[in-house]
């Protein structure tokens, strides 16, 4: 589990720009950790979490693409039934509120990650890692943020 920066790009809803966002992320050699997609008649937002968040700072500002940056929690989960269900208890139970969430697919029998967008990053964090002591079978695991690593 870590604190991880969600970039929300805002693009015009016209075929080719999702594809032409995308490719330039590819040139740049940035992979995606998570990403969700949402329109309206106007416009989408893509919500996006990088393995290098500033590296795809420098790909927005070339685009132009205007964007926010927010912290989210990035809890790694078993790819079962209920693995996110029994994270939302945890911060329930504690009064933290999830603003929303969204998932990656993990492979079968592996992992997938949880991308959860709560009011207060460092508690939710400190609420999963003392129940994950507990009982280590299906709860998140806990590890240092990418940058933290170096």
């Amino acid at each position: 589990m870590h604190i991880a920066t969600q970039f929300s790009i805002f693009m015009v809803n016209k075929p080719g720009v999702l594809a032409r966002v995308l490719s330039e992320f590819a040139q740049a050699k940035i992979n995606i950790v998570a990403i969700t997609m949402m329109d309206s008649v106007e416009h989408g937002v893509m919500r996006i979490v990088f393995a290098a968040p500033e590296r795809a700072k420098k790909v927005l500002a070339k685009l132009n693409m205007p964007h926010s940056e927010t912290n989210v929690l990035c809890v790694s989960l078993a790819n079962k039934s209920g693995a996110l269900a029994e994270v939302a208890e945890k911060l329930s139970k504690s009064h933290i509120n999830i603003t929303y969430a969204y998932c990656t697919a993990g492979g079968k029998g592996g992992r997938a990650t949880g991308v959860l967008k709560v009011a207060d990053v460092k508690k939710a964090m400190k609420v999963l890692h003392k129940t994950h002591g507990k009982d280590t079978k299906s709860h998140p695991v806990v590890r240092r943020s990418q940058s933290s690593r170096k």
